[in-house]
């Protein structure tokens, strides 16, 4: 999954004269800053270096990671094609950019961002080959939410590990209250960021919302710790990337995870890939979560028959 060219040669323009050492640093600092889930009161992109470095380190696989859910939402509901979009959290934009290209007839988008040096970039960013109308808001996440209109898809992502856990019930109450069809979130693919979705998805199933996806089902998640439900996408790494991160490595693998529920309910798959196939000669061990609610290795062999070709086909995250 690669950035749109738009999108692409726009943070290419942006990042083209900034200092390699000083990007680096800022790398580095947000880096430090995501992995250890601080909440100190200060926005990880406050500054516009910040920005700078998300753009060059992080941008390529989290739009890789909210695409790959918005395939998932797509997938499990063919028909659907929003019109109206709020995105809260926004950041520069991700989730737009991802969404316009799976549904370019979008009209109008809100996208809410507490960072000024952030909507600045993606307002920047935005003014490239954007067709939907497109407004960006001042809010903090928690607060600020009152006077929006309902929006046909909702997203939130990479949002709730910035938010203290006591004011999480209360911020998914206000996003399902403004969604008119359809939820997304997106968190890291941590077993922190599993519970936080996990969480997540008792509060919206108690609600009434129909699970869209990953989940096959509306039971209680079946995985139990060390296992956490995660899924990933592997990522190119740009030249500039690789610098700033000291990386030899041209790829990184994106690990997240996800929950889509819905104000209409959906026939759901009869499972999903939830962990990497593990192939030999003549057969494929699947881990699935399953329809009924379980979870656990199956080995599909070619006595299997188009059961198994199926199963040599499939890919960790896909429906069944």
């Amino acid at each position: 999954m690669e950035l749109p060219i738009p999108l692409r040669q726009g943070v290419e323009r942006l990042l083209e004269k900034v200092p390699l050492p000083t990007l680096k640093q800022a790398a580095k600092t947000l880096s430090d800053r995501y992995r250890a889930e601080l909440r100190d009161g200060r926005l990880h992109m406050a500054e516009e270096m910040a920005v700078k470095a998300y753009l060059a380190t992080r941008l390529p696989a989290t739009y890789a990671a909210v695409h790959a859910s918005l395939d998932a939402v797509s997938e499990a509901r063919p028909d659907y094609a929003p019109k109206t979009l709020l995105d809260v959290g926004a950041g520069p934009g991700t989730v737009l950019w991802a969404a316009l290209d799976l549904w370019p007839d979008l009209e109008q988008a809100v996208l809410i961002e507490a960072s000024a040096a952030v909507r600045r970039v993606g307002e920047a960013l935005a003014t490239e080959a954007m067709t939907a109308r497109t407004a960006w808001l001042a809010g903090d996440v928690t607060i600020d939410l009152a006077d929006l209109k309902p929006a046909e898809l909702v997203t939130c992502a990479y949002v709730l590990d910035e938010i203290g856990p006591a004011s999480l019930p209360k911020l998914i109450d206000r996003l399902w209250h403004l969604t008119d069809n359809t939820l997304l979130l997106v968190e890291p693919g941590t077993p922190a960021g599993w519970q936080r979705i996990l969480s997540v998805r008792r509060q919206l199933v108690e609600a009434g919302a129909h699970v869209l996806a990953p989940c096959p089902h509306q039971a209680p998640c079946p995985l139990v710790p060390p296992d956490w439900c995660h899924f990933s996408r592997r990522v190119a790494r740009s030249r500039l990337h690789r610098l700033a991160k000291d990386a030899d490595v041209p790829w990184e693998d994106e690990k997240f995870i996800y929950v889509a529920a819905s104000r209409h309910a959906v026939a759901p798959p009869q499972a999903r890939v939830i962990a990497p196939p593990k192939s030999g000669s003549g057969k494929v061990l699947l881990k699935l979560c399953e329809k009924d609610g379980s979870a656990g290795e199956k080995l599909f062999t070619k006595r299997d028959g188009d059961a198994f070709r199926l199963a040599r086909r499939l890919d960790w995250g896909d429906a069944v």
